[in-house]
């Protein structure tokens, strides 16, 4: 009798079954979560280690960060980035609005200031008065570059006119003839890449290591940068 009315009963309820919205959801949720998954791994993970190798192995220089040493062999910098230098002795790069003191590689950027800002005029101004200063025996105008900061704050160049432009003052500082700092600069000038790409430019702090080769330390003041410091 009791078996007789367990039959009788309904089965237990079981799970409902899915709306068609819900199984169409769950069936594009899946691949969609598979495919992020797999494009992560090789464009995040396998990608970039497999070109990392690559370029260690035909770039090594470049892969590390384009490092820079001074005749010690103490790495000093970076050729990619600009650093400030006080002393009259060495060639100044470009103004750096990058960071609160300018030249800070964590903080790249321009001043963002408009042609009409007169925050950026009156900045121009000081550079310009700063710079006419400096450099007394300068031929000519102060190159536009030279009281300009770069979109980045941070161009390790100046163009050879640039550079020419401060070697009286190097060339007094450091007790040596201007011809021969002049053709320091043109040594160390680079020309267009493939003969047709860029414009001929000089590496501020290439240059400066060679001056110090080829000259001798400058002797600067305390507070006066020196490359690396």
């Amino acid at each position: 009798m009791i078996r007789n009315v367990a039959h009788a009963l309904p089965p237990p309820p079981g799970p409902e079954p899915a709306s068609p919205r819900e199984a169409r959801l769950r069936d594009e949720l899946a691949p969609a979560v598979r495919a992020t998954a797999v494009t992560l791994v090789l464009t995040g993970l396998l990608y970039p280690l497999a070109m990392t190798g690559v370029a260690r192995v035909l770039f090594p220089r470049q892969a590390q960060g384009s490092l820079v040493s001074d005749a010690s062999g103490k790495i000093v910098g970076s050729e990619l980035l600009a650093q400030g230098f006080a002393a009259p002795g060495y060639f100044q790069p470009r103004p750096s609005a990058a960071g609160e003191k300018g030249y800070d590689p964590l903080a790249s950027g321009g001043s963002n200031l408009a042609p009409t800002s007169k925050k950026l005029r009156e900045r121009a101004a000081a550079a310009l008065d700063r710079l006419r200063k400096e450099n007394p025996d300068a031929p000519g105008a102060v190159p536009v570059e030279l009281v300009t900061a770069s979109g980045s704050g941070l161009d390790p160049h100046l163009s050879p006119a640039a550079a020419r432009w401060q070697a009286p003052r190097v060339a007094r500082a450091r007790g040596v003839a201007l011809d021969r700092v002049r053709a320091l600069v043109d040594e160390y000038t680079e020309g267009r890449d493939l003969g047709v790409l860029g414009e001929p430019r000089v590496n501020v702090l290439e240059l400066n290591l060679a001056v110090d080769r080829r000259f001798g330390a400058s002797g600067a003041p305390p507070g006066a940068q020196e490359p690396g410091r």
